[in-house]
């Protein structure tokens, strides 16, 4: 076997990073390409209830699924182009439960068509934004520090799965 990390320089080790950072990029916009393609598939199935049981129902959870698209995505946004986020996460996770409770006022076609937009805002982002930019942290309060691409990954492209599970097995019932 050729030995060729003896001739490597930082530059090749970077340009090397770059390329994981890339191929990383594009899964996680997979990940939340096929997040946003299931809910899709299962929103004509949800139909529009209200209720007061400490349990989400179908609608609720995709007026939730609404709510976290368009606060995460603007979040990696903000963070990938180095914008202050002036924000206390605490806070704003509590402003966005709140906001839930609005949406789930809406009618579940619309909760889709927004969801999908946001969900499609963010796929761009994440498949044009330099690896570089995603790797930009900004303070979510309380010493928390995250990337834009964590973010990305976790509080939007895992919560989405994970609610996209849930809101499969209701609609199995």
């Amino acid at each position: 076997m050729k030995l060729e990390s003896p001739a490597f320089t930082l530059d090749d080790v970077k340009a090397f990073m770059d390329t994981y950072l890339e191929r990383e990029r594009n899964i996680l916009a997979d990940r939340l390409q096929t997040a946003s393609d299931r809910i899709a598939a299962l929103a004509p199935r949800i139909e529009s209830e209200s209720s007061d049981a400490p349990e989400w129902n179908a609608h609720e959870l995709l007026a939730h699924l609404a709510v976290l698209s368009k606060f995460y995505g603007v979040l990696v946004h903000r963070i990938s182009t180095g914008q202050p986020l002036n924000m206390d996460l605490l806070q704003a996770v509590q402003m966005r439960d709140a906001a839930g409770k609005q949406m789930s006022a809406l009618e579940p076609a619309e909760l889709l068509r927004m969801t999908l937009a946001d969900q499609e805002r963010t796929i761009k982002a994440l498949r044009n934004t330099d690896p570089m930019d995603l790797r930009r942290s900004a303070e979510l309060g309380d010493g928390i520090t995250m990337t834009a691409e964590e973010v990305a990954r976790l509080p939007l492209v895992s919560h989405l799965e994970l609610h996209v599970e849930q809101l499969e097995r209701m609609l199995d019932r």
